[in-house]
C-alpha cells in the first residue's frame, strides 16, 4: 500500500529528529547552508514553521506575507522535544478531516490544504540536508519522495510571487547529483561547496 502524503511528512520529521538528536552542544552555533542561520536557529525555523503550519490548518490566520517572520526562540532548554512535539502536533493537524481539501492562507497565498503538505514536505527535506550538512551527519530520505519534491518545486515555484518565496536562486549542481542534492540547489543551497 503506497504510504499517504502524511506518512510521507511524518517520515521526514522522523529523520530530522534522529538528526537533532546527534546534535553536539558546541554545533549549536555553527553556520548552516541557510547563511544567516546557525544550527539553533535553523532547528527554531523548523519548530516555529511546524507550529505555524498547525495554526493555519486550524484556522489561523498567517501573520502577513512575509515568508520568514520575525524569529523568536521557541526551542527552550529542550530543542529535540520542541521538535518533536511541534512535528506531533502538525501532522495531527493534517490528518484532520477535510483539511486536504480545505482552503489555507499560507505566507506565499491561498493554497488547498494538499499544496500546503507538499511545502511542508519540500521545506522539511531541504531543511534536513542543511541540518544534515551543518552537521557533519547524513540523512536518508526516501528517493522516490525527494523526487517527487522536486517535479513539485519545479512546476509550483513560478506560481509563489518572487517577494513571497522563501528560497533562494538555483545553483548549479551536476545532472546525476543525488536526487536530494538537486532539490536543495534548486532552492539556492551551494551543493557543491559542501562536502559529505
Amino acid at each position: 500500500m503506497t504510504p499517504t502524503p502524511v506518512v510521507r511528512l511524518g517520515e521526514i520529521c522522523d529523520a530530522t529528529e534522529r538528526l537533532i538528536e546527534e546534535v553536539r552542544e558546541e554545533q549549536w552555533a555553527a553556520p548552516t547552508p541557510c547563511t544567516e542561520w546557525s544550527v539553533r536557529d535553523l532547528v527554531n525555523h523548523l519548530v516555529a514553521g511546524n507550529r505555524r503550519f498547525t495554526g493555519v490548518l486550524r484556522g489561523a490566520v498567517p501573520p502577513g506575507n512575509a515568508p520568514r517572520p520575525p524569529v523568536t526562540d521557541v526551542l527552550g532548554d529542550d530543542p529535540l522535544a520542541a521538535f518533536r512535539d511541534s512535528s506531533r502536533d502538525m501532522l495531527a493537524a493534517f490528518e484532520e478531516p477535510g483539511v486536504l481539501d480545505k482552503k489555507v492562507s499560507m505566507p506565499i497565498g491561498t493554497v488547498p490544504g494538499i499544496v500546503a503538505l507538499q511545502l511542508r514536505i519540500v521545506e522539511g527535506l531541504v531543511h534536513g540536508w542543511d541540518l544534515a550538512r551543518a552537521t557533519g551527519q547524513t540523512v536518508r530520505f526516501p528517493d522516490d519522495l525527494v523526487e517527487q519534491a522536486l517535479a513539485f518545486t519545479r512546476d509550483k515555484l513560478g506560481d509563489i510571487p518572487p517577494d513571497r518565496s522563501p528560497f533562494g536562486v538555483p545553483t548549479p549542481v551536476p545532472d546525476d547529483a543525488p536526487s536530494l542534492d538537486r532539490l536543495a540547489a534548486f532552492l539556492g543551497r551551494p551543493v557543491t561547496a559542501a562536502t559529505d
